[in-house]
């Protein structure tokens, strides 16, 4: 199963979110949830690092997969802040629209 836990600061905005683990829907290289959790992932990442310009901090286990870490930088300014803001709810959006469909496969926490 899929574990996801975004954590959010005293302004309600999303500081980190951690995922870890595998659906196991399908075979390796066939399970479209593990597919379409990893794209809306990195393709956060990406956007946030393409469009706010900075790199968030990122942990992630690239050689078996399966676990990405990643973390807001404080240090930014406004316009970074709220450009990231709107990629890291967008992904929690897409996350819970497939754990509605996939509950058995995926489970979404929020830390407030």
């Amino acid at each position: 199963m899929i574990k996801g836990s975004f954590k959010r600061d005293e302004a309600g905005q999303i500081v980190s979110f951690e995922i870890a683990g595998h659906a196991e829907a399908a075979e390796f290289g066939e399970d479209v949830i593990c597919a379409a959790v990893s794209v809306l992932a990195v393709s956060t990442v990406n956007g946030i690092e393409a469009l706010a310009g900075f790199e968030p901090i990122v942990d992630a286990d690239e050689a078996e997969g399966g676990y990405m870490y990643v973390e807001m930088l404080s240090d930014v300014n406004q316009e970074q802040t709220n450009i990231s803001q709107i990629l890291l709810e967008n992904l929690l959006l897409g996350l819970q629209a497939i754990e509605e469909e996939h509950t058995e496969f995926i489970t979404l926490t929020t830390q407030n």
